[in-house]
């Protein structure tokens, strides 16, 4: 519901603010008054487009606000999740529209920036707005599939229309992604082969290079280790370390058998000393033989092939100008392999693997066949019974003569929403034809087109303001009354604003606004009163009889408030 209208500087408008209730409230006042141009800001706050001429004389800006409090369960809730805005919660929607002269529109919901688009898409399921030049609701017919479906009650056979589509365009894409693959890798049969042959023949395995290079690396390293010892073997072979040793112990024996150093009066000290040179010399020469055996030992225990070495080195080569030649790392070479060997299976095989996708295709065809024409059928049915309801609502309204109805026809191209187009029609001259409302009756007309309808949607259309300009113009007496009577008809489950010259009309509402134009300042302004009992009294007094008043027209105007 519009629960607050703030205009600024917006055609003859220099400041309004209004606080609007529920039900049925007529605005009224004289012509050029500015009545239409409410309608016309709140249809710019919403989204309609804007031109420099909204702009009042004399202002460097106009801006519009309007607030609408929608219920936690309001579809414009789910829209505007879905737009990314659900940081929005649950607070009264605020859209405002500025527009700059010289610049251009600039649109912001809670004060938050958005396109006009958004604030047009978000306002059509707040407000439905029915001029006579333009609409904002009945008018678009975009939304004519949503108001049957809604009016139908069609939502779980729109949720399995929708699921089946989804369905369907999975198994589409599926088919067609299959299709280019196959049609890719058959044209590669041959190089798949060769590149398979290759690898088969190399039999790369997973992890292989990492272990070759660590291998590699070990036998190196034993490389240099046995090179070493032998070395060091070779030197002690060639040294002769026993030997010298072991001829320089027994040149030492042989001179401790000498005269000075045996018997009475030989020197004790220095034949200690040669027996200690002896034994030293005895265990070097017992060392020297154990380091030899232990170098030899070592030598011939360190298992190092160079024939191995070569075999792991021509192996690591060969496996990464593999991995070069086919861009890959040489740990994915196995992968790779695998990979080939599928596609080229794949290809062998793809009269089978493409049967299934096709055959699955045709099962999710099949599937949204069954649930669009479900939908079909609802809205068929559902179309004839809003067509024969609508039609039932013309001849009061002094549209005896046209003709309604609600269009089902099938679309080009199927959708998520179903199969079909809907279009509400009208014929206002036998034989002229069904068109669409906006382009054929006129303004009058298309008011009370839009009235009727709206009486016929009332408990199923989202849009809890209606805005109706001169849905009376042209009749009177008997007709207004009935347009009197269907607005306050609305007004019981509706927020209604209906700018009217009729009494009939202005009497049936449960409130009355009054809109009126003056000079001040040297300019022209407009503004707007809620009127009281008497007020109202008088200003229906004064739609009756002009501008001289009579007590007869009191009269009647009180006689049309208590009949109301």
């Amino acid at each position: 519901m519009l629960t607050g209208l703030s205009v600024r500087d917006f055609v003859l408008v220099r400041g309004l603010d209004l606080d609007l209730g529920g039900g049925f409230s007529a605005l009224t006042g004289e012509t050029g008054a500015g009545k239409s141009i409410l309608l016309s800001a709140l249809a710019f706050a919403i989204g309609a487009r804007a031109g420099q001429s909204l702009i009042r004389p004399g202002a460097e800006a106009a801006s519009v606000t309007a607030v609408f409090d929608a219920g936690q369960d309001h579809p414009v809730r789910a829209l505007l999740s879905a737009r990314g805005l659900e940081e929005l919660g649950y607070e009264p929607l605020v859209f405002r529209r500025v527009l700059r002269r010289g610049g251009p529109a600039r649109a912001f919901l809670n004060d938050r920036p958005v396109s006009a688009a958004l604030l047009e898409e978000a306002g059509a399921v707040l407000a439905d707005i029915h001029g006579q030049h333009e609409g904002l609701g009945l008018l678009n017919p975009s939304r004519h599939r949503v108001l049957l479906d809604a009016w139908a009650g069609s939502e779980s056979l729109l949720a399995a229309t929708s699921r089946a589509w989804t369905v369907l365009r999975c198994a589409e894409e599926a088919r067609a992604a299959l299709e280019v693959r196959l049609a890719r890798a058959a044209s590669e049969r041959t190089w798949l082969s060769h590149a398979l042959d290759e690898l088969d023949a190399l039999d790369p395995k997973d992890g292989e290079t990492q272990k070759l290079a660590l291998d590699r690396a070990t036998m190196q390293a034993s490389e240099r280790v046995a090179e070493a010892l032998a070395s060091a073997v070779q030197v002690l072979a060639k040294a002769n370390v026993e030997g010298v040793f072991a001829n320089a112990g027994r040149t030492v024996s042989r001179a401790l058998s000498a005269p000075g150093l045996t018997g009475e009066g030989a020197s004790s000290g220095l034949a200690a000393r040669m027996r200690s040179a002896c034994e030293s010399l005895e265990r070097a020469r017992i060392e020297a033989g154990e380091a030899h055996s232990a170098l030899s030992a070592a030598s011939s225990a360190c298992e190092f092939s160079p024939a191995e070495l070569e075999a792991s080195e021509t192996r690591l080569f060969a496996l990464r100008a593999a991995a070069r030649k086919h861009h890959v790392d040489p740990d994915q070479l196995a992968a790779l392999r695998r990979r080939l060997r599928l596609e080229l299976e794949e290809i062998e095989h793809s009269d089978g693997a493409l049967a299934v996708t096709i055959q699955a295709q045709a099962k999710a065809r099949a599937a949204y066949d069954v649930a669009a024409s479900q939908l079909t059928t609802r809205r068929e049915a559902a179309a004839r019974k809003l067509g024969k309801a609508v039609s039932g609502e013309l001849a009061p309204l002094k549209l005896e003569k046209a003709k309604f109805r609600v269009s089902v026809t099938p679309r080009v191209e199927a959708g998520p929403h179903g199969r079909d187009d809907v279009a509400f029609q009208i014929e206002t001259n036998a034989g002229a034809g069904f068109g669409s409302l906006d382009k054929i009756a006129s303004g009058g007309e298309t008011a009370r087109f839009a009235l009727a309808v709206s009486v016929c949607l009332a408990g199923s259309s989202p849009a809890g303001t209606l805005v109706f300009d001169e849905a009376d113009m042209g009749v009177g007496g008997a007709v207004a009354a009935a347009i009197g009577a269907r607005l306050a008809r609305l007004g019981q489950d509706k927020q209604v604003l209906a700018i009217t010259h009729s009494p009939q009309v202005a009497a049936a509402a449960s409130r009355q606004l009054k809109v009126s134009k003056a000079d001040a300042g040297g300019e022209t302004v407009t503004t707007v009163d809620t009127l009281g009992a008497n007020a109202r009294k008088e200003e229906i007094a004064r739609m009756l009889a002009g501008a001289n008043v009579t007590k007869e027209a009191r009269a009647a105007a009180g006689r049309l408030l208590a009949g109301a």
